[in-house]
């Protein structure tokens, strides 16, 4: 192509060019300026957070006293956001400040302290190592799955408390509206402590405390809702999988037969409530004559859910109930009581098959 016609390109005057060399140069220097300028605030920014210190309460502490607990493994950090959690420290900051000067921190147990609320970072510290604020008490397990009745007399063989006025503390203790005033289900399991200063009532409202913080933490009344169901039929089917259920894997699909089952419709057929109405506890099955007891619990004469839990569930159970898996199972049968295995059926013959597993497996071993 020709260059005819088009004008060479403009070659500035040497003027120009130092004029714009000087534009630049000052560009640079407000940049550079700037920039200092902010490294300025910055830096007096860190050597104040450097030089103040962390926010910490004075005096000697308030009442009333909080239960703080220290866990195997726990390092100063996370006692520290205990402390803070609890009120008892003002900033987590503070304690592993002082934690941290101090080698006496490492001797920390682990447990349960009860402590005052607003104390300076090194009161808290030296309450810690104080044994006389540890509740060293006798701990107490209740596994999942227990009914009322085994709490009560789980808790009398270890503990001073009787049965007699365990169950009269049963009486005094403020449940749940959807419990309708029946305990069954709402003495959550876990490990509780008892001390010289602990009551029945007291360790019962620890439990049922106890029960109210996972509901929260599931956002229990507002799924049951949005399921077209009250609180109080989630906990009754959480009791149902965690005694129907073997293996925690099985948990929702439980759930999700007990849930098709009620909107067709069907009788549950659980032997674990028949278990429930005849007192009967450790066997697997039910004979003829369990199925035919007049109970309300007897999910093989009446229909819907029984009237209420059957025992106390797990958060895992809970969770199941919340959450069931999808799927058209209507049956299930644990085919192997040693590994919990357990197999789902949707039609009846499939599930006649699994049954005869069963009764196969029962032939053999003494646990049927």
């Amino acid at each position: 192509m020709s260059d005819v016609g088009l004008d060479p390109e403009p070659t500035p005057r040497p003027h120009a060019r130092r004029t714009l060399g000087c534009v630049a140069v000052l560009i640079a220097l407000a940049i550079l300026a700037g920039g200092a300028g902010f490294a300025l605030l910055k830096g007096r920014a860190w050597i104040a957070d450097l030089v103040s210190p962390p926010e910490d309460y004075t005096g000697s502490g308030t009442t009333p006293t909080v239960i703080v607990e220290v866990h195997k493994g726990d390092t100063s950090t996370d006692i520290a956001n205990s402390l803070f959690a609890k009120d008892v420290v003002k900033s987590p900051e503070a304690f592993t400040d002082v934690a941290r000067q101090d080698s006496d921190s490492k001797l920390i147990q682990v447990g349960r302290y009860r402590l005052r609320q607003h104390l300076p970072a090194q009161t808290a510290l030296a309450a810690l190592l104080d044994d006389a604020n540890r509740l060293v008490g006798q701990p107490v397990t209740l596994p999942e799955g227990l009914t009322v009745k085994e709490i009560v007399q789980r808790i009398a063989d270890g503990t001073r408390f009787s049965e007699d006025s365990l169950t009269s503390a049963l009486s005094r203790i403020k449940l749940p509206p959807y419990a309708n005033g029946n305990p069954e289900g709402y003495l959550f399991p876990a490990t509780y402590y008892v001390t010289r200063s602990t009551t029945p009532t007291g360790l019962f409202k620890a439990m049922v405390t106890r029960f109210e913080q996972e509901a929260e933490d599931v956002h229990l009344a507002a799924k049951a809702d949005a399921m077209g169901r009250t609180p109080g039929e989630i906990i009754t089917v959480a009791s149902l999988v965690q005694a129907e259920a073997r293996r925690l894997q099985d948990f929702p699909k439980v759930a999700r037969v007990v849930y098709n089952r009620l909107r067709l419709g069907m009788p549950l057929e659980l032997d674990s409530t028949v278990h429930y109405a005849v007192g009967k506890d450790g066997s697997v099955s039910t004979t003829p004559e369990d199925r035919r007891v007049d109970s309300p619990y007897n999910t093989y004469t009446h229909g819907g859910l029984p009237p209420g839990p059957i025992n106390a569930p797990g958060d895992q159970a809970i969770k199941a109930a919340l959450n069931p898996a999808p799927g058209s199972w209507r049956y299930f049968v644990t085919v192997n009581t040693n590994t919990g295995e357990t197999k789902f059926a949707t039609t009846y013959r499939q599930h006649r098959r699994n049954v005869a597993e069963f009764r196969q497996f029962c032939q053999s071993s003494p646990d049927c």
